[in-house]
């Protein structure tokens, strides 16, 4: 029987490895989301699923080379192929384009990508089955710890982010990995066998390659080698970056000073400025936003009168005022220069505000300047928290280039761009109080800016304005407009500033009480008197311009898959901008969709498809409709909570992080308690999937009343009741395979490889399906789908069940 000395050390590997698989998940979101585009983590969790089934498949196809007379060898040299794989996938996800034009060779560069991440989680699937199916200890508790480890490195990811530059935790985790790997050989579990090949070598000189990667990842902390090349399709340039800082929320870099014209948003047409010294800095490569040298002179910043995005402060007595998304600042100076006496600022990112208070202290004063404040939180919770009030809010350009090029299916600005989340911010107004954000604008185009207007609307009409037009007054210049919304309608004197100030700076005046908008488009989105009217004036355009909902929250992507071919897609599509970007991502997906079939079908389904071909036909059916159910369920569970979990929580990486342990905890209990508790009869089965499906489709019911009324407690409050909400959905759900596997193996064992792998495999499809079933029908569809998956379970589990049943009633007949 197997002692402690080997228990402890097999325990302890496996831990540290499925920590590090869910480590590297997640901390993969976070790198994709600066070498390309937000709405690939998803893809991630697509292609980590992938990885995973596909090495559990590899471990099942060759039982004669991975016996249990040989475990501790085997799992070792997994982990050790898990850690090197880790750090090649590293260093080609780095180098590597991934947005080319959909083509051939973007199709190409898309499969090789999938190929290299899906490695490292290949491996990792290897050494899970291993200890699943070889090892001599409790399966009960071998699952136990692969959970425990999996659930806390969704915890430790957060961590390492905050620690160190995202290749350099990579660097870590492959570190781990290979620890893991020197206590699974250390727990002697078998033979070593006379191995001369790569394998063998790598287990023999384990203790290298671990230094070896201690060596790396400890260098690459210190001198971060090992960085992005390519940044948002640029190749990046380490010289011309003065400053870079990861966490757990982007990736901050500042650049070298340069003396040039002041950077503006929408300058004014007249505008004329002498050059200044101004950094730039960058969020995940793909937004910028100027940081000027100032002194602590306010007249060294007049230039800022000449923006369009500063038209709001035309408006007089305006007494206090606040700033969703510091950024460098800009827009903190804006206020105190216009004579606002006191402004606070309010950003997620600490960062921004180390930066601007104390590691650039010497080259901006904003920190030093009367009437400043800074509070680190996010938006939407720190209004909703709050008793203070304000007779300004401005909230300019929060999006990040990637969400406007390239559609941005998900990022954490998306909760600020929502009905309830525009009413939570007029709520902090003072009665005469404005709001005013801005936003792209193209000249001949309404796309954003209408978008914007229909969301001030709905918005309005939620908070019982019987006019919506009076209370808004829109100008744009260049590029950019801004729209000023007041609680109340707008006095004459207000708006005599607001014209006084466009007519000054030859702004254009789009919108504004007791005049025709600039589009009829526009003149229909402000006259709707309703919300039914309000979507039949949106439902007009090529574009989606209803108003983006929490239950819907994917503000910057305004494609209608419905009316994709009702226009001239590829010259649309190459105008840039909104539509060219949301196609280009809705592409892409098409294209990912498209690479995760084919690998799933090379590399599961073909190699599993002999293990049913002498199996009954009624399993084999029923079977593969079961396991397929509870994998598209469970995964548009999953990513539908995600998503609503985002906006609750206010940054994806967050949401990634509480998900993922609240769905492993909860699911392997229930997987554990259906042991004990099994659905072993018709009236269970139809209970089961009857509970779980109801749970599912009433969220949507209460959920979002609920986490509006929780909007105000801070970050940890927030994320323990993301976990009690989350908990009874992956409670049931974990009922849902083991089920599966005890019907089917009673039956037949020699198929349920089979079975497995139609799970694993319906789970990498449904993740991408389940992201644009989102952007076009709202997350609330998304759980739908879930649970009538679930719902239609006993269809399948009920022929499974009389299969079983049968051979005990034939002896009574």
């Amino acid at each position: 029987m197997p002692q402690n000395v080997q228990r402890l050390p097999f325990y302890a590997g496996l831990g540290m490895v499925t920590a590090a698989t869910l480590m590297l998940q997640i901390v993969e979101t976070r790198i994709i989301s600066v070498t390309s585009w937000y709405h690939l983590a998803f893809f991630v969790i697509s292609i980590a699923m992938f990885g995973l089934t596909a090495g559990a498949v590899w471990v099942y196809l060759r039982p004669r080379r991975y016996r249990p007379e040989e475990l501790s060898y085997h799992l070792a040299a997994a982990s050790l192929g898990f850690a090197l794989s880790t750090v090649l996938a590293l260093l080609v996800q780095l180098t590597v384009v991934t947005s080319l034009p959909a083509s051939v060779m973007s199709l190409v560069v898309w499969a090789e990508f999938a190929v290299v991440l899906s490695l490292p989680f290949f491996f990792s699937g290897i050494v899970v089955s291993l200890a699943l199916t070889r090892s001599p200890f409790p399966v009960g508790v071998v699952y136990g710890v692969d959970l425990v480890g999996a659930a806390l490195g969704c915890l430790g990811a957060l961590v390492l982010l905050n620690l160190v530059s995202g290749p350099s935790a990579v660097l870590w985790i492959a570190v781990l990995i290979a620890a893991g790997g020197l206590l699974f050989a250390q727990a002697g579990l078998g033979s070593i066998p006379a191995d001369r090949t790569v394998t063998g070598r790598l287990f023999r000189h384990r203790g290298v390659v671990l230094a070896g990667l201690a060596l790396l990842a400890l260098g690459n902390s210190l001198t971060e080698g090992v960085r992005p090349t390519v940044v948002k399709d640029q190749i990046e340039h380490p010289e011309r970056i003065a400053f870079e800082r990861w966490n757990s929320f982007s990736r901050i870099t500042v650049g070298q000073p340069a003396v040039e014209r002041p950077a503006l948003w929408g300058p004014s047409p007249h505008y004329a400025a002498a050059p200044i010294e101004q950094r730039w800095m960058n969020i995940d490569g793909g937004a910028g936003t100027a940081v000027y040298r100032f002194s602590g002179d306010l007249k060294e910043l007049d230039f800022l009168r000449s923006d369009v995005t500063n038209v709001a402060y035309a408006i007089p007595g305006l007494q206090s005022g606040a700033v969703i998304g510091v950024g460098g600042g800009r827009d903190l100076l804006s206020a105190r220069l216009f004579g606002v006496p006191e402004v606070v600022g309010v950003e997620i990112n600490p960062i921004f505000i180390d930066l601007l208070t104390r590691r650039f202290a010497d080259y901006t004063a904003i920190g030093r300047l009367p009437g400043v404040s800074f509070e680190v939180d996010e938006a939407r919770s720190w209004f909703a928290r709050t008793n203070r009030t304000f007779d300004i809010v401005q909230m300019s350009l929060i999006d990040t280039w990637a969400a406007t090029g390239a559609g941005a299916f998900t990022l954490s600005e998306n909760g600020l761009y929502t009905v309830e989340a525009w009413r939570i911010f007029l709520e902090r107004l003072t009665p005469t109080g404005v709001f005013t954000v801005s936003r792209w604008y193209a000249p001949g185009e309404v796309n954003e800016t209408g978008r914007m207007v229909s969301l001030a609307v709905a918005t309005l009409q939620e908070m019982g304005a019987a006019d919506a037009k009076r209370h808004l007054f829109m100008a744009a210049s260049d590029h950019v407009a801004t729209l000023v919304t007041s609680r109340a309608p707008l006095s004459d004197e207000a708006l005599a500033a607001l014209q006084g100030a466009a007519d000054a700076n030859a702004f254009k005046v789009l919108l504004r009480p007791q005049r025709p908008a600039a589009s009829p488009l526009l003149e229909r989105i402000v006259s709707a008197p309703d919300r039914e009217a309000l979507d039949q004036a949106t439902g007009g355009s090529y574009l989606d311009l209803s108003p983006s909902t929490d239950a819907r929250p994917f503000f910057f992507n305004q494609l209608r898959l419905d009316r994709l071919f009702d226009q001239d897609v590829f010259s649309l599509a190459s105008r840039g901008g909104v539509y060219g970007g949301n196609l280009s991502a809705t592409l892409t997906l098409a294209i990912l969709i498209l690479i995760s079939a084919v690998l799933v079908a090379a590399t599961i389904l073909v190699p599993l498809r002999s293990t049913v071909g002498t199996g009954p036909s009624a399993l084999v059916g029923a079977g593969t409709l079961y396991f397929a159910l509870i994998g598209i369920g469970f995964m548009m569970a999953e990513i539908g909570l995600l998503q609503r979990i985002s906006v609750f929580l206010g940054h994806p990486v967050y949401a990634l992080s509480v998900v993922l342990f609240s769905l492993i905890l909860s699911t392997g209990i229930g997987s554990l308690v259906s042991e004990r508790a099994p659905l072993d009869s018709g009236g269970r089965l139809i209970g089961w999937a009857v509970l779980t499906s109801l749970y599912l489709l009433l969220l949507p019911a209460w959920l979002p009343e609920i986490l509006l009324r929780l909007e105000s407690a801070n970050l940890l409050l927030r994320a323990g009741l993301a976990v009690v909400v989350l908990a009874p959905a992956g409670f049931l759900m974990g009922f849902g395979f083991p089920t599966g596997m005890r019907l089917v193996g009673a039956i037949d064992e020699t198929p349920t490889p089979w079975f497995w792998g139609i799970n694993g495999a319906a789970g990498v499809l449904a993740a991408s399906v389940a992201v644009l079933t989102s952007i076009e029908f709202g997350i609330d569809t998304t759980l739908r789908i879930g649970a009538v998956c679930y719902l239609l379970l006993p269809l399948p589990a009920l022929v499974l069940l009389r299969t079983v049943l049968q051979p005990q009633a034939a002896p009574a007949q």
